[in-house]
């Protein structure tokens, strides 16, 4: 499955972080920002960090945990 892919849960989705994409672990419909908890629509997803395996529900939230904020 790749990201243009809808997927076939509606629940909460595991996924591995990768460069330019990502790989379902557990199928489901959103993740979690990690630095609001904001859901995120997989086919919304835009941000992520491959070093600490994190989504982002945006820009403003990637840039708040790349300077060590929260």
């Amino acid at each position: 499955m790749n990201r243009y892919e809808r997927p076939q849960s509606s629940g909460e989705a595991e996924l591995r972080y990768l460069d330019s994409d990502f790989r379902v672990v557990r199928p489901g419909s959103f993740v979690r920002c990690a630095v609001t908890g904001q859901p995120i629509p997989l086919e919304e997803l835009r941000y992520w960090n491959v070093e600490r395996q994190e989504a982002y529900a945006g820009p403003e939230a990637a840039l708040t945990r790349a300077m060590g904020k929260g």
